[in-house]
């Protein structure tokens, strides 16, 4: 077992895929005494607590207080925190079905598809917004849903010095996309609240702002022009235009190249 504070000492380690372990399991370990437990049930034990509690409150204490065990039963699967963190981050990303890019002709739909899941992921999942950019996230589901975004996007037909540039395009904008909404969800979930109330509150209190008055004017046309009667649907609306956008750049830079 390797703690934290000796890793500390000594070069950074860049990931858990990457130490070159072997994967850890079994129903003993050490002094040979049985724990029940195995790094698939403690991982996904760690997507439900963070789901839950989110990322804030989460600790190795708390993880083996929902595992009934202790916290040293759980050092003898992960090494520390952080590792766990990796596996959870990217057991959710086993969760997207990812389209067959072997039907190049069908890149649009792929990209789209592609592009709704992750969007759906970060929602459901907020603590995996900031857990992206702390990790390289080259396990296995992530790396899958890599090499899938990348053959995607070379079936567009953009030259190579262009296809990066498309993907950052297309989901650095879900990532911002999902992440917000996201955080709204859990304001509302959090304030006992719905959306729809949540929003319809906000909208009243800026409505009462005498300096906001001119500028409200004019969002409340462009909110009767976006269309959807709930948030839900005037956000996907939003997503679904803003994908067409993209997609159609996409397109036009492919006949312009």
């Amino acid at each position: 077992m390797v703690r934290a504070a000796d890793r500390a000492k000594g070069p950074a380690r860049t990931s858990v895929w990457l130490e070159g372990r072997a994967r850890r399991g079994g129903t003993t370990r050490g002094g040979g005494q049985p724990s029940g437990l195995d790094r698939e049930r403690i991982t996904e034990a760690t997507v439900r607590l963070l789901d839950a509690e989110g990322l804030a409150k989460f600790s190795m204490r708390r993880l083996a207080a929902e595992l009934n065990v202790t916290a040293m039963s759980v050092y003898w699967y992960v090494d520390t925190k952080d590792d766990l963190l990796e596996l959870a981050l990217d057991a959710v990303f086993g969760e997207l079905e990812l389209p067959d890019a072997g039907v190049a002709q069908e890149w649009r739909e792929q990209l789209r598809a592609l592009a709704v899941g992750n969007r759906a992921l970060l929602v459901r999942h907020p603590w995996v917004s900031p857990l992206i950019g702390t990790f390289l996230n080259v396990g296995p589901h992530a790396m899958a849903f890599s090499l899938c975004v990348r053959e995607v996007i070379r079936n567009t037909g953009l030259p190579p010095h262009g296809q990066m540039g498309a993907t950052a395009a297309v989901f650095q904008f879900v990532y911002g996309f999902g992440t917000i909404e996201g955080h709204f969800v859990q304001r509302c979930a959090s304030a006992g609240v719905s959306q729809d109330e949540y929003f319809r509150e906000a909208m009243s209190t800026i409505s009462e702002q005498p300096r906001y008055a001119a500028d409200f004017a004019r969002a409340a046309v462009l909110m009767e022009a976006r269309g959807g009667d709930t948030v839900a649907e005037m956000r996907d609306r939003d997503f679904a235009f803003a994908l067409d956008l993209l997609v159609a750049g996409i397109e036009a830079m492919v006949t312009r190249g």
